[in-house]
């Protein structure tokens, strides 16, 4: 974690360690498989970490372009840019990049692979609908997973499944049945062994369903990370303004606007969900924001801690 004034969370710590240390484990098994099956995995491996470092490196603009977003001055956003300048102030951390998206959707998001690149959007739609004190909260949450360095890990992580993915893909889109991705030694469509047209279509089978439980598990533990993040930020970004009924304000006002989102501009924000604050979901569809493959916990979970929050600081005063 960064050092910063933000409250350190040690299961944060320890889930972002364990998860990375399973998705190796994952990773290693699964690589295994593939060689003894004869896969040449140069390609795959280049693509792949090609893919990684696009990600490491670009998420940022990665992601203010798919929101139609863009960096903001001090002139331009004075009000916004004395706010996050406070808070980091408060919070002992670099000041980030500031930006703004144009979409009328209310949300925020921060990216970036350090708390020295790290930017902060906030959509228009956010600006013109939450309170000053609420559009603080907000923005201590989403700088708390700068503090916290787990936009990192969650781009770390993602690289089994992207690699997992990948090869999917190709084995349905490339002419691998014929190949096997060059490195199977003579094992082409028609050399394998004695019956080869079948021993081949049962190891392309094999690595397709290998590649598939890799994908699924690689999904299921970052989407469990995802969650646990997103209440641990609650937590350090209430504790840092010392508001937590303001954080839960502003959760409670962001998520009743969301019905009110045309439909067509949440299923495009959806591939950013895990960056939001709150998911670009309808709340009359609970079912796609909660359990497995849900990015954040229930609206109901992150306030029941905001109000167990509420109270230990009364009690302190």
């Amino acid at each position: 974690m960064a050092n910063s004034r933000y409250v350190k969370d040690r299961g944060l710590s320890l889930r972002m360690g364990f998860t990375i240390f399973l998705l190796g484990l994952v990773y290693v098994l699964f690589f295994g498989i593939l060689i003894a099956v004869g896969v040449g995995t140069l390609a795959i491996v280049i693509i792949a970490g090609a893919l990684l470092v696009a990600q490491f490196y670009f998420s940022d603009r990665i992601a203010l372009f798919g929101m139609h977003g863009h960096e903001v001055t001090q002139e331009q956003a004075p009000e916004l840019y004395q706010m996050i300048a406070r808070l980091t102030t408060l919070a002992d951390m670099p000041m980030p990049r500031v930006a703004i998206s144009e979409l009328d959707m209310p949300n925020a998001f921060a990216t970036g692979r350090s708390p020295q690149k790290a930017v902060v959007c906030v959509t228009r739609g956010l600006l013109r609908r939450l309170p000053p004190q609420e559009l603080e909260a907000v923005l201590a949450h989403e700088l708390s997973h700068v503090a916290h360095r787990d936009v990192v890990v969650m781009t770390v992580a993602s690289f089994l499944g992207v690699l997992a993915g990948l090869l999917t893909r190709l084995m349905f889109y490339s002419e691998l049945f014929g190949g096997m991705m060059g490195g199977g030694g003579g094992r082409g469509r028609g050399g394998g062994r004695g019956n080869g047209g079948g021993n081949i279509f049962a190891v392309e089978m094999l690595i397709m369903l290998v590649s598939a439980v890799v994908y699924a598990i690689s999904f299921l533990l970052i989407r469990a990370l995802s969650r646990y993040r997103e209440l641990a930020a609650d937590r350090a970004g209430a504790i840092l303004i010392g508001r937590p009924a303001a954080l839960k304000s502003a959760l409670l006002r962001i998520s009743g606007t969301m019905g009110q989102i045309p439909t067509r501009d949440l299923r495009t924000a959806q591939a950013f969900n895990a960056f939001f604050f709150t998911p670009a979901i309808n709340p009359r569809n609970p079912s796609l924001a909660s359990g497995l493959f849900a990015t954040h916990p229930s609206i109901e979970k992150r306030i029941a801690q905001l109000d167990a929050l509420d109270r230990e600081l009364g009690k302190a005063e």
